[in-house]
């Protein structure tokens, strides 16, 4: 698989990223309320999930885990209080939004009640491609998780239990951390290069697996630049190697972490997994597959479906981790 990093190199020098997505900006239109309005046209019964702190549950925001690019990268911790000398499984939540928007703050709800249930949970920041384009989001993540194992000691993470958790375009750059160990390309970066990016178990929420495949909505750039053209900077017939190198199907022979996938009814927005799955089954890599029937892609950050997407997490955390 190495040798996608040398087509890579190759292609940069004969033909240079596009650029003109860098606004430099914030991109603010995948918010939890832009997604609320939106759904609420088909869905009138949905609520927002509201972030509930507890007493149980320290909360450290705006922690600096990394600086880069000339900026601080934030993440935020929530750790649960109860046995705080007993080490404890981790969970690092990426964000969605099209590589392009959202924001961290989405899925506070979520780690908040992971931290509840046990687990040192963490949202983290990563550059979107208004700033950066690819392979600096997945570069991020992986810097983050090197951050989570440099201060394992602090928090009393087990280092041996930690998990990887993504929503949309944060369940594809999950489910790439967790199908690639040790890769000189996603693993450059600035900060805690001595310690690993490894963790035991993804969890991939509506987040694709492959980008050059059948099932794949990204690409088609006919009436409007895809997200994904924006955050490569090269259109899917200009680059399908690279488009190749940032699918985690594409290194499924090689991964070694169970996964977790919850999806909506958006096909699409799973692109890539049934392959992957299948994959993994022949090497007795455990995978586990929930649907939502008829629910919509934003779904995890919405009552009635938020409470059964953190049980499935839950019980597939314990299950893997042997809770």
């Amino acid at each position: 698989m190495w040798l996608l990093g040398v087509f890579f190199v190759l292609m940069v020098q004969a033909n240079a990223q596009n650029k003109a997505g860098i606004t430099g900006k914030p991109d603010t239109s995948y918010t939890t309320y832009s997604a609320y309005k939106s759904t609420l046209k088909k869905y009138p019964d949905i609520t927002v999930v509201p972030e509930i702190p507890s007493i149980g549950v320290k909360e450290s925001r705006d922690l600096v885990y990394c600086a880069t690019g000339g900026r601080n990268l934030h993440i935020d911790a929530f750790i649960p209080v109860a046995q705080a000398k007993k080490t404890k499984p981790a969970v690092l939540i990426i964000h969605g939004g099209g590589w392009r928007s959202g924001n961290r703050s989405q899925h506070i709800p979520l780690a908040q009640r992971l931290a509840q249930a046990g687990y040192a949970a963490f949202t983290v920041e990563y550059r979107l491609s208004t700033e950066a384009l690819y392979p600096a989001a997945i570069q991020n993540v992986k810097t983050a998780l090197r951050w989570i194992h440099a201060n394992a000691k602090k928090f009393n993470i087990n280092p041996d239990k930690i998990a990887v958790l993504g929503f949309s375009a944060g369940g594809q750059l999950a489910a790439l951390a967790g199908a690639t160990s040790a890769n000189p390309i996603f693993d450059a970066g600035d900060c805690a290069k001595s310690y690993p990016s490894t963790v035991q178990a993804v969890v991939d929420i509506d987040g694709l697996l492959a980008f050059n495949h059948p099932e794949s909505g990204e690409g088609d750039d006919s009436r409007s630049t895809s997200a994904a053209t924006y955050w490569f900077g090269y259109g899917k017939k200009e680059s399908t190697a690279l488009w190749d190198q940032a699918s985690a199907l594409t290194y499924a022979h090689e991964t070694k972490v169970p996964y977790l996938f919850l999806n909506s009814s958006v096909d699409r927005m799973h692109a890539g997994r049934d392959d992957f799955q299948k994959i993994l089954a022949q090497n007795n890599i455990y995978t586990e597959v929930h649907t939502f029937e008829g629910a919509p892609h934003s779904f995890c950050l919405f009552n009635p479906w938020f409470e059964p997407t953190v049980n499935y997490i839950q019980a597939f955390l314990h299950k893997v981790f042997n809770q």
